[in-house]
């Protein structure tokens, strides 16, 4: 049994775009409706080995996508900032509320929060 690469459903999401709309839609076959080569096969009038070299090429191109732009671990890096700013004026609200006249603190941490949740995917 041939285990699948989640990354690659990662990276189709960041990077699909950039594949040709066959490869795109036999990798999303493959990966995300889980679908068999067979199956794809069958519904693009292909050989199963075609529709498996369709399939390495596009990994191929993707992972490349990848290497070279590096959106995926940019959001992954944005996205651990924001949840520890939201966790720190967390805390500051929590420290804030202990103190007497601390209301306007308490509320600016507060939009820090929500706009860090606007941020967020």
């Amino acid at each position: 049994m041939v285990t699948k690469n989640l990354e690659i459903s990662i990276l189709l999401d960041y990077y699909g775009g950039m594949l040709t709309e066959k490869q795109r839609e036999v990798v999303e076959w493959y990966y995300n409706d889980d679908l068999s080569l067979a199956e794809i096969a069958e519904h693009t009038g292909i050989t199963r080995q075609g529709v498996r070299d369709s399939i390495k090429r596009a990994e191929a191109q993707l992972i490349d996508c990848e290497s070279r732009m590096g959106l995926r671990t940019r959001f992954e890096c944005i996205q651990k900032y924001l949840d520890e700013i939201t966790d720190q004026a967390a805390m500051v609200q929590d420290e804030v509320s202990k103190v007497p006249g601390g209301g306007s603190v308490y509320n600016r941490a507060q939009r820090i929060i929500e706009l860090t949740d606007q941020i967020a995917w």
